[in-house]
């Protein structure tokens, strides 16, 4: 008995494959703009926050390698598919079913790929992506269960009779879409060093002024001076040591010291995102950060290595034996016993009570990770390399030139 999907009208069957190839294509849609939102906000009052958890997050995806194919956003191929699969069921036939049912075979192989490497290489996972994967998981359960051919003998016959036609109509379609994309995602990279880096700039400046905590941290990631405040660069990093957010901003960090050699001071202020120690939000979205917090802070001489080696084994640091042997190797194996050691991280943790709200929900102005004070302006959450450079090198200058308004105004003529 012949068998299909989409061949018998309007069957339940036929509007699930719909709802499964239009599911990919909107959570496709999500993926890129959160992609975009995350790389290369427009503003300083944009960006993106999707820490769920340690684990459950986008960020980490949107950040990494894999979130881009030959520069485009690899959201946009898996919207193309869906849209296809989807078009399939409004206008069926049977050599647009059998290309349809090979296409969702091999996606679901990708899928499983990309599953695989988020799970096991970046240790979090996507609830966007997710969403993609599991209406990609639908629509091959559709096509293995119903699809056309199913009855017949053989893996090819049943699996693998597509159209070249329609393959090679799809293929130039996406490529030429692909190279529309990869052109607009090139001038949002470039735009990051030109005008929009001046707007962050200008928009840095007009931020409020705000106190530094009434306790700096003693920890410092980066030290150029003796005194905190004679550096032209002046961080307060509320930071969680298992979020993705804060390796993101740990690496530009990283790369900008080089730059700003000698000019940069980085204070660490401790702010685990977990009520175990931690009671100034009320959110418990990573478990062992506390532990982590104290590890680090147990030996102010040996803070800057715990902290290096702890951004560099990311994907280690949700185990507690991993844990317990960073304090082993560092002879702090009572950090999570010694009373001072709390004391100070609680007194460090306790400043960001000193913030007045800057949302609703929260009853303080640090209620996330990361929060920088930067020269005594709050900015939440990261921005992108060129227009963290652009507002360090505004700094710069304006400790040379006497006076920000200046450097903006050289600024924008520059930008132009």
């Amino acid at each position: 008995m012949s068998t299909n999907l989409t061949l018998d009208g309007l069957t339940r069957n036929r509007v699930l494959s719909f709802i499964a190839g239009l599911g990919m294509a909107i959570a496709s849609v999500m993926t890129i703009d959160h992609f975009f939102a995350a790389n290369y906000p427009t503003s300083i009052w944009e960006g993106s926050f999707c820490d769920i958890s340690a684990f459950f997050n986008c960020d980490s995806s949107a950040f990494s390698s894999i979130s881009t194919f030959i520069g485009v956003p690899i959201g946009y191929f898996g919207m193309m598919l869906g849209g296809l699969l989807a078009l399939g069921t409004v206008f069926p036939s049977k050599t647009l079913e059998r290309t349809n049912k090979t296409l969702a075979i091999l996606n679901i192989v990708g899928v499983i790929v990309l599953l695989a490497y988020s799970v096991v290489i970046l240790g979090t996972l996507c609830l966007l992506c997710t969403g993609y994967y599991l209406f990609s998981g639908l629509s091959f359960y559709l096509f293995w269960k119903h699809g056309i051919d199913r009855g017949e003998p053989g893996m090819v016959r049943k699996y693998l009779q597509p159209s070249l036609t329609i393959l090679i109509t799809f293929g130039i379609v996406t490529l030429i879409g692909a190279f529309g994309v990869s052109r607009y995602h090139q001038a949002r990279i470039d735009a990051q060093s030109g005008g929009v880096a001046s707007r962050i700039v200008g928009e840095f400046f007009d931020l409020p002024l705000v106190d530094n905590p009434s306790y700096i941290s003693p920890y410092w990631s980066i030290r150029s001076t003796e005194q905190f405040e004679d550096a032209p660069i002046r961080i307060i990093e509320y930071a969680d040591l298992l979020c993705p957010d804060c390796l993101f901003l740990a690496e530009q960090l990283d790369r900008l010291k080089v730059e700003f050699k000698g000019k940069i001071n980085v204070a660490f202020q401790f702010f685990p995102l977990e009520a175990e120690c931690n009671t100034v939000v009320e959110k418990d979205l990573h478990p062992g950060s506390c532990d982590l917090t104290l590890i680090a802070a147990r030996d102010p001489s040996k803070f800057i290595e715990i902290h290096d080696e702890i951004w560099a084994n990311f994907r280690s640091l949700r185990d507690p034996a991993w844990r317990r042997e960073l304090a082993e190797r560092y002879g702090v194996e009572d950090a999570l016993t010694d009373p001072a050691t709390r004391e100070i991280v609680n007194r460090i943790i306790e400043t960001g009570r000193e913030y007045e709200k800057t949302h609703e929900r929260y009853s303080h102005g640090i209620r996330s990770t990361p929060t920088m004070i930067v020269n005594n302006r709050m900015i939440i959450g990261t921005l992108p390399y060129e227009q963290l450079r652009a507002i360090f090198q505004a700094l710069v200058d304006e400790a040379e030139q006497g006076g920000p308004k200046q450097f903006i105004e050289n600024w924008e003529e520059r930008g132009r």
